[in-house]
């Protein structure tokens, strides 16, 4: 890897192949960011003391909208049945599952070739990007589709297929008649760990690289492009050479020759740690693609730090692009990159220039945005960091050397549409993570602290690389059956302003043997109404599933919403293999006898 950059002109302006403004681009996005999902808060200004609820409620007053935002329908009760179930007066159908054709051709076979042009594994991330304009954009468009991983269970030890069930999904949707369908396209699309890609910003790697191998979160840009989230890469590498020793940056970053079970290196070079060829450091990257044209090379932008991000959420301040992302690992930290300006010129990008923090979070319920900039710090030459590069590729360690809060599995970040408050998702942990000036009684677990359930926290930023922040709920410590969850995962607001919470238990827990666990139920997608805490419970997923994603349709009228994994090993269930796929689960049942298949439900209304 070298120093450098490499753009992407037409990405980075949002512009189409043929170098003519995408007029889609700027009507669809500016259509979302009208209905607050593209949210520019304030998030370099300060704000007034006190978490803002209040001013959130009598915005929709003023807007002449006086429901409570939970109103409109009677919260589920938690369910351990093999099904999705949603509230009386709503409807969810499967969308997008896994092995699905995405393009006009190609097959339905199992087997690399054909995954490569279906559908991937394991939703994740989820974005609606429309493709018309005015009433009918809410009718039109495609899917992104994050995938995280692969069940060995289902697919064996084909190393190959599993490569091709991770990455990004892009497939066309249309609504007729109150049905949500996909549509075989060539905009169809698969961003795989065969997808060449393209390095810009700070660090550059000659000749580009191949590979998307393992993606949690999409973001959306305001200029109309897609963020992918590289998460787990660390699994994907190994090797079976005794000679192979870890080095301390391949400790830290979880690197290991048993490659976490997912033996790629035995397919393919690349992931063979004791081969010249290997490169960890070509991921765990943002990589930024435009959705709608499939022939464009994604690029993985560098500024934004090398770590197992848990996804990517863009907001704005001062003309300035803001991008929050977590290190979603047991002990990980909360980031922030703020670009040096907002213009988008040729060859540069946003997301090239600008500077990437990291949280440090004290119990006094203040914090501070540390930059790891070259030079700031500990972060010198001398103390062993070359330049700003080597700050960039070893994100972790140089977060670690500034001091930065450590945080019991941060996950997806959301800003909030009404007053630009932004909330972090902490799934738990078993209390290994490190939190530099927490004292007795912080809400974020210090060393020696154990967070089984998880929480959701929120803050303010303010002046100076300042923040404000506090505790909004406490998993496990819920007021009533209906808005019990753990392990709170995904955050997503709505246009309204209501906080909507994904859950991921871990299987070893899931449906017991704990009370809380077996009051929780399944994985669940709860609302949370901001200006009062309530939360009630929308959705509950299929056995041994979790759920990741959520987006919606400009008008509001249809939710998405990813089911991750049905079927996986749980503690009360027991696992699946090869020959009993459906151990655990058979959702979402699409043919008799089917694996169990992650998939996209739609959720819509049945009147009215």
């Amino acid at each position: 890897m070298r120093d450098g950059a490499s753009g992407n002109e037409e990405l980075s302006n949002g512009r189409e192949a043929s170098g003519g403004p995408s007029r889609r681009g700027v009507v669809a996005y500016g259509a979302l960011a009208a209905t607050g999902l593209l949210a520019v808060g304030a998030p370099g200004a300060a704000a007034a003391d006190g978490p803002g609820a209040a001013d959130g409620s009598a915005r929709r007053r003023a807007a002449g909208d006086s429901r409570p935002p939970l109103s409109q329908f009677e919260p589920v009760a938690a369910s351990e049945a093999d099904a999705v179930t949603v509230p009386a007066g709503y409807r969810a159908d499967v969308i997008a599952p896994w092995g699905q054709r995405i393009r006009t051709s190609g097959a339905d076979a199992d087997g690399s070739t054909a995954q490569a042009r279906q559908v991937g594994s394991h939703h994740h991330g989820i974005r609606y990007v429309p493709l018309a304009d005015g009433a009918a954009a809410s009718r039109h468009g495609l899917l992104v589709i994050g995938h995280e991983g692969a069940d060995p269970a289902l697919l064996g030890d084909d190393s190959r297929t599993a490569m091709a069930a991770q990455g990004v999904t892009v497939v066309e949707v249309r609504e007729s008649g109150g049905t949500w369908r996909t549509v075989g396209s060539a905009l169809g699309r698969r961003i795989t760990a065969d997808t060449p890609t393209r390095f810009s910003g700070p660090v550059a790697v000659d000749g580009g690289s191949r590979g998307v191998p393992a993606v949690s979160g999409v973001g959306v840009t305001p200029w109309g492009t897609c963020l992918a989230a590289e998460e787990d890469f660390h699994a994907c590498f190994g090797t079976d050479d005794p000679a192979w020793r870890r080095t301390e940056e391949d400790i830290r970053y979880g690197l290991s020759a048993t490659g976490f079970g997912h033996p790629w290196h035995r397919s393919d070079p690349r992931f063979d740690l004791s081969r010249p060829e290997a490169d960890p450091r070509h991921f765990g990257w943002i990589v930024e693609f435009d959705p709608r044209d499939p022939s464009s090379a994604p690029v993985k932008r560098t500024a934004l730090g090398r770590f197992t991000h848990g996804g990517a959420t863009v907001t704005g301040s001062a003309g300035r692009a803001v991008v929050y992302s977590t290190d979603a690992v047991d002990g990980g930290h909360l980031y922030k990159y703020v670009s040096a300006d907002g213009r988008r010129a040729p060859g540069r990008s946003p997301l090239d220039d600008g500077t990437l923090y990291v949280a440090r979070l004290r119990a006094d319920g203040t914090g501070a945005w540390l930059p790891l900039r070259h030079g700031h710090g500990p972060l010198t030459r001398k103390a062993g960091w070359r330049d700003q590069s080597d700050v960039l590729v070893r994100a972790r360690l140089a977060a670690d050397a500034l001091g930065a809060t450590a945080l019991n599995r941060p996950e997806r970040v959301a800003v909030s549409p009404v007053d630009g408050h932004v909330y972090l998702a902490l799934a738990g942990g078993n209390g290994t993570a490190r939190c530099s000036d927490s004292g007795a009684g912080s809400a974020v677990p210090r060393l020696g602290d154990a967070d089984p359930h998880g929480r959701v926290v929120r803050w303010r930023e303010t002046a100076g690389d300042g923040l404000r922040w506090e505790e909004f709920l406490s998993a496990g410590d819920q007021r009533s059956p209906e808005a019990a969850f753990l392990a709170p995962k995904g955050l997503w607001f709505d246009a309204r302003g209501t906080l909507w919470i994904s859950t991921g238990i871990s299987g070893h827990a899931l449906n017991g043997p704990g009370a809380a666990y077996r009051e929780a139920g399944n994985n669940a997608l709860l609302a949370a109404d901001v200006a009062t805490g309530t939360v009630r419970r929308f959705l509950t997923a299929p056995r041994g599933a979790e759920v990741t994603g959520v987006d919606a349709t400009p008008d509001g009228q249809t939710l998405f919403v990813n089911i991750q994994h049905p079927g996986e090993r749980t503690a009360r269930w027991g696992a699946p293999d090869a020959n009993d796929p459906r151990a655990v689960s058979g959702w979402p049942g699409l043919r008799p006898g089917d694996r169990p298949r992650s998939a996209t439900v739609v959720v819509r209304r049945t009147a009215g």
